[in-house]
This record gives C-alpha cells, sequence and structure tokens, in this order.
C-alpha cells in the first residue's frame, strides 16, 4: 500500500501546505485487470469539492466549489484525505482572485499525479445550474434479481438470449453500487452509469454483477476501471461508457469517467451527491 493518510489521525493545516498531497500509481490496480502500456479506453476523473475557502487580500472570505478534471491517462490519482488537507490549508491564505487560486490547484495537483488536470472554481455569484439531475436511461434496480455473490465476480455477466434482438443502443444505471476502501475499509456507495452499443446485455445479470462489488477493497476509479474491462471481456459491445457517480466523503465526491467511443464525461450531480 503506498504512504498514505487514510485511516491516520493528522493536523490539518491552514496555511498553504502542498507538501500534504499524496499520489497513488494506477498501475498496480491496472496490471491486476490487464492493463499495461496502452489503456483500452480513455477518460478522466471528475472531483468535485465543495469545502473550498481562501481569503481575499483585504482578510474577506471566499468560499467555492471546486471541479477538478484529471486526465485518466495520468500515472496516479491524488489521495482524498490529502487532497482535502491540502485545499483546507488555503483556508488562511490571501490571493487576488478566483483564477489565481484555480491555476495553483491545477498545478500542483499535475505535478502530483503526473498528468493533465484542468481546474474550475464556482463562487455564489457565478453558479448557473447546480440542480440535481436524474441519470438517463434506464434503471435496472427493480429487475428480478437473486444476489448472493459479494466479492466481485464478472462471471456473472451475461448477453440476452439471441431472441432478444440484435444490435442495441442503450443506456442502463444503477444506484446499488458499494464498495469498501481498500485502506480503511469504510464503504463507499454510488451510483453507476452504462453506455453501450452491440448485443443486448441480461439486465438482472448486471444487476447481480453491480451488487458483487458490496465487500470489494477497491478505489473508486479502479473500480469503474474493472466494470469496464469486465464488459468489455463478458460481454463484447461494440462500444462502452462506464461512469461512477460516488457519494462525497470529507466534502469531495469522485466521479471517474471511461469511455472507448465518447470524448467527454458528465458533471451532473445526483441525488446523493
Amino acid at each position: 500500500m503506498p504512504d498514505t493518510l487514510l485511516g491516520k489521525r493528522t493536523r490539518y493545516p491552514d496555511r498553504y501546505a502542498r507538501d500534504v498531497l499524496r499520489a497513488i500509481a494506477r498501475a498496480g490496480n491496472r496490471e491486476v485487470l490487464g492493463i499495461r502500456a496502452s489503456l483500452p479506453f480513455h477518460g478522466k476523473d471528475i472531483w468535485n469539492a465543495y469545502e473550498l475557502t481562501w481569503l481575499e487580500p483585504s482578510g474577506k472570505p471566499v468560499v467555492a466549489v471546486a471541479t477538478i478534471e484529471v486526465d485518466a491517462a495520468s500515472l496516479a490519482i491524488v489521495e482524498s484525505k490529502s487532497l482535502k488537507l491540502y485545499l483546507n490549508s488555503l483556508a488562511m491564505e490571501r490571493y487576488e482572485s478566483s483564477r489565481d487560486v484555480a491555476a495553483l490547484i491545477q498545478r500542483d495537483l499535475a505535478k502530483t499525479v503526473l498528468g493533465d488536470v484542468f481546474v474550475t472554481l464556482a463562487t455564489p455569484s457565478s453558479v448557473a445550474d447546480a440542480g440535481i439531475r436524474d441519470l438517463p436511461g434506464t434503471c435496472i434496480d427493480d429487475e428480478a434479481a437473486s444476489c448472493d455473490v459479494f466479492e466481485v465476480d464478472p462471471s456473472l455477466l451475461e448477453n440476452a438470449d439471441a431472441g432478444t434482438g440484435g444490435t442495441v443502443s442503450e443506456e442502463l444505471h444503477s444506484h446499488l453500487l458499494r464498495s469498501l476502501c481498500p485502506v480503511t475499509e469504510q464503504p463507499d456507495f454510488g451510483s453507476v452509469l452504462i453506455r453501450y452499443r452491440g448485443t443486448p446485455i441480461d439486465r438482472a445479470s448486471l444487476l447481480r454483477y453491480l451488487v458483487s462489488y458490496r465487500n470489494h477493497n477497491d478505489f473508486h476509479e479502479s473500480s469503474v476501471e474493472r466494470i469496464f474491462v469486465d464488459l468489455k471481456e463478458r460481454c463484447g459491445p461494440e462500444a462502452l461508457t462506464v461512469c461512477g457517480f460516488f457519494n462525497r466523503r470529507g466534502g469531495i465526491d469522485i466521479n471517474p469517467f471511461r469511455s472507448d467511443f465518447e470524448e467527454t464525461g458528465s458533471s451532473w450531480r445526483l441525488w446523493r451527491q
């Protein structure tokens, strides 16, 4: 396990502290999935940090929500607790503008993950649409499915019977995803959206498969990549997108997006975020 602050008692700095940031290499988790030099997808991880504040030159506080987009091709992810500590370290620092703060966060995180990072800040005066949205497509949570496997099992995935039809394009989603932090074993709750083109996926089998993450230890990004790889190998879709929307912890939610045919993910805010 990498050098991590998860599960440890730590002091929360309130003056700028880039050195608290911790990187977790992607390579180890990807090798388990058979992913090495060439990625079978592109995408990004969208982090929304709701507890960001700093001071104007006059000393008056500013509050904002930071949206941080990390390219999936980066060599590492940033440990979530270290990001919370880092953002908190800006609380008593003075900056001329939100643009300066965004540039600072972007620069520091890019150095940490060794890849492209894009940061935008939304202040109360700049928020145009922060409403709660539902996921598109069909929710599979009401499918009749007997669930008795609670550690990831890709063999649960099946395509629908041949008589169901040929190639389809559809969007399926579930709100029943639960996994465990690989360091603290605290539960992580989330929703997942699957958009694909190909032979119809059996919805009950997909639901059983997603439920099988219930006692699985993994980071959010790795879970979404595992879902992508398993669906690709077991169901063989011609085109596939998997998006995860995890509940916030420590004021931060994480939303990984992986696709082999779409260019951008979504920054939707769901009902539990």
